[in-house]
């Protein structure tokens, strides 16, 4: 059967004439007939009563009637979803990040994004650099945000190279400096990032170098929570530009820091898996965002 047969028989039974069949269909009459009598050869019984004057459905053209009525919704309905799916209308994406993007940037792309696409479902998760791999090389996961280096091989990685600032509170004495060095930092507490960070190593190596003393008494996970701690305190850190630009009206200011530091950011995706397009339209949308820092 043809799906066109059955939509000409459903607008016979909705129309109640040949003529108003083929009006709607926007066919010939003899087009409609020449359906109609395919349609039956097919089935192997007689659809509609037509005699001079006279056109009425038979009692089986009753009896499958809602089923082809139903059958065509569904079709319509897998017309209309593969439609969604060829434009990237539909769909979900799974993002893994470290913590860098989670509080003060992704939010903000997500929002963004199912405003202008609002049937794609996005979720976010938050674990280790190494554990965030895992996922993507096991194609659990779409896009990974991680610090670098990349722990797993075999995955496409973009990488960031981001500048990061020194954050103080507004009524800091360092705030009053255009530029924050190495021997501004004398004496005072710096807020680090738990473990062996690629920031802290730099910023190490240069007071070393300067023979400035720093202290720290302060550690924790995530940026976000580093500028947390500084709005709170009399604290100082060095920060990404994505966490310490962020203008959220905390009291917390930021300043450059020279010599630079900088902080690595990648962002990996699965060699073996390719993007569905609502993965490949917000990473657009993302890189967008993140190429300005």
């Amino acid at each position: 059967m043809k799906t066109r047969h059955l939509e000409v028989f459903d607008a016979l039974i909705e129309a109640g004439s040949v003529s108003r069949a083929a009006e709607r269909l926007n066919l010939t009459q003899p087009a409609v007939s020449i359906a109609l009598g395919k349609l039956e050869t097919e089935l192997g019984f007689k659809l509609f009563h037509r005699e001079k004057g006279f056109f009425a459905p038979t009692k089986e053209a009753l009896q499958l009637s809602s089923e082809v009525s139903q059958g065509l919704l569904a079709f319509s309905r897998i017309e209309q979803r593969a439609e969604e799916i060829r434009t990237g209308s539909t769909g979900s994406i799974s993002i893994a990040t470290n913590g860098t993007l989670a509080v003060n940037f992704l939010p903000k792309i997500i929002v963004e994004f199912q405003r202008r696409n609002p049937g794609i479902k996005i979720d976010v998760v938050m674990h280790s650099s190494r554990r965030i791999a895992s996922w993507i090389s096991g194609r659990q996961i779409d896009i990974g945000f991680i610090d670098t280096p990349v722990p797993v091989a075999g995955l496409n990685a973009k990488l960031f190279r981001l500048e990061c600032v020194c954050i103080m509170h507004e009524d800091d004495p360092l705030a009053a400096k255009k530029v924050i060095t190495s021997a501004d930092l004398e004496g005072r507490s710096v807020v680090h990032i738990t473990g062996d960070h690629m920031v802290d190593r730099q910023l190490d190596a240069l007071v070393s170098k300067a023979n400035v003393d720093i202290r720290r008494t302060v550690s924790t996970y995530y940026f976000a929570i580093v500028r947390n701690v500084v709005a709170l305190g009399a604290d100082v850190a060095i920060v990404d530009p994505i966490n310490g630009k962020a203008n959220l009206s905390d009291g917390v200011t930021w300043r450059p820091f020279k010599p630079a530091i900088y902080h690595e950011t990648a962002m990996i995706t699965s060699r073996t898996q390719m993007l569905s397009l609502p993965c490949r339209k917000f990473i657009a949308l993302l890189l967008e965002h993140l190429e300005k820092f």
